[in-house]
């Protein structure tokens, strides 16, 4: 093949991609870094799921800045353990602290496992950001049967917010941020075949699974009510540089223009992490249950995000999946 035969083929698989991504991920000015009092998260506990890369390791260590413990729970201890390295160096002496636990969330022993190990040592849990996620992987299982990007990304979350819940209750105002994603939009409950035994979509399940999450938010919602003290509230990240993509097949030819793509349309994970430091963070969010946020703004939800027979059909189903009851 001649020299411009490839050239145009690079082109044109390449302005595809940025189409596509384009059409996708239109651009959007990521919400300005935030600014919280130095000592902002003094005294409070938080949880952060897959923190030791992207926009879990990014959020934790602004956490760690506003003088927050922060648990690193991951499923991959050395990296853990270098991020949580790599944090103190980087936010110094003299702010908050940082503390490693195992936890894979496509195993529910490990989860249970633990939330037994916090329990223990933990009076109180502040907040509980869900974040650790799953992206288009090829067809697999967790431990316990379930195909991976639900398993991870729904029913691993569902239990161990559900085994938690105590200690969120225990905090003065309780926070759960769930780590949802746009793509929701393209997804619906395939409740006939949550496990898509009968078929798989890479790109299905993991809209499923983002859908799943803001029923579960909005259910969570609904079940703990104004006087439980704790509030649930998702978040949309926007499209981030992290490697959460990394189950992605792009083109030989077309890479050098989707590296371009990364820079022109993917925030970095601080800018990702920024919603997610709002519902963690703000004072402005007190009481505030049950919504949706996008660069730092309430956005409203498609119905069938909201959808309350869905809720909690999914709910009763999750309980049942996770063995919280039979």
């Amino acid at each position: 093949m001649s020299a411009p035969v490839i050239i145009a083929a690079a082109v044109a698989v390449g302005g595809g991609v940025l189409l596509l991504m384009r059409r996708l991920f239109p651009w959007q000015k990521a919400a300005a870094p935030l600014r919280f009092p130095a000592d902002a998260m003094r005294g409070k506990t938080v949880i952060v799921t897959g923190a030791n890369c992207g926009i879990g390791r990014a959020v934790a260590a602004e956490l760690v800045r506003l003088r927050a413990r922060v648990i690193l729970a991951c499923r991959d201890r050395d990296a853990a353990q270098r991020a949580a390295r790599e944090i103190r160096c980087e936010v110094g002496p003299n702010h908050g602290e940082v503390v490693v636990k195992h936890l894979d969330l496509a195993s529910l022993a490990s989860v249970r496992a633990f939330c037994e190990d916090v329990i223990k040592e933990e009076p109180k849990i502040d907040v509980l950001i869900n974040n650790a996620g799953v992206y288009q992987c090829p067809y697999a299982t967790t431990e316990d049967g379930f195909e991976m990007q639900l398993g991870v990304n729904h029913l691993g979350h569902f239990l161990l917010t559900h085994l938690l819940l105590d200690r969120l209750k225990s905090a003065a105002a309780g926070r759960v941020v769930v780590v949802t994603s746009k793509l929701y939009k393209y997804g619906h409950i395939h409740f006939e075949d949550l496990n898509s035994e009968e078929g798989y979509d890479k790109a299905f399940c993991y809209s499923q699974s983002k859908l799943a999450n803001l029923l579960f938010c909005t259910e969570l919602s609904r079940r703990l009510g104004a006087d439980s003290g704790v509030t649930v509230n998702a978040a949309s990240p926007g499209i981030v540089r992290t490697r959460l993509g990394r189950h992605v097949h792009i083109p030989l030819l077309a890479r050098p223009l989707f590296y371009l793509a990364l820079l022109t349309f993917f925030r970095s994970p601080l800018q990702g992490a920024q919603t997610l430091l709002y519902l963690a963070c703000s004072p402005l969010l007190e009481g505030v249950s049950g919504k949706y946020f996008a660069d730092c703004a309430e956005e409203t939800m498609l119905d069938k995000a909201t959808d309350a027979q869905a809720a909690r059909r999914l709910w009763d189903l999750s309980e049942r999946m996770v063995g919280l009851r039979s």
